[in-house]
Order: C-alpha cells, then structure tokens, then sequence
C-alpha cells in the first residue's frame, strides 16, 4: 500500500468517526460507520490491505530504473 493511499484511508477514518458521532454512536449506522473507520484505520496503521491482494491491486509507486 502506497503512502498516498495510506493517508487517505486515515483522513477517511476520521471523517468516518466524526459521521458516526454525529449519528449516534450507538445507532445502527453509527456502529456501521465505526466499524468501517476502524477497519481503515487498522489497514493504514499496518501498510496491507486483504482485498488489494486478493484482487491484485498495489498502490504502491514504482520506480523506473534505466540503463
């Protein structure tokens, strides 16, 4: 997982928790959206992503090396 992607998923976390606060914490799509923030929060922190390599997806930059 890319940096760029990394960062992305936390502001999303964020944003994700201060929705489900706004929401009610303990409602239904409050406990959803917390959850969700939490899983993005957990894949961020780690750097891995279960479904990217499921499907076979990298962000992570390459670099180009030339001779």
């Amino acid at each position: 997982m890319g940096s760029s992607d990394r960062v992305v998923r936390l502001v999303a976390a964020v944003v994700l928790v201060v929705a489900a606060l706004l929401a009610g914490a303990g409602t239904t799509l409050g406990v959803v959206l917390l959850v969700v923030a939490a899983v993005l929060a957990v894949t961020s922190a780690v750097g891995f992503c279960p479904l990217y390599r499921l499907f076979g997806l990298s962000t992570v930059r390459r670099t180009v090396t030339t001779r």
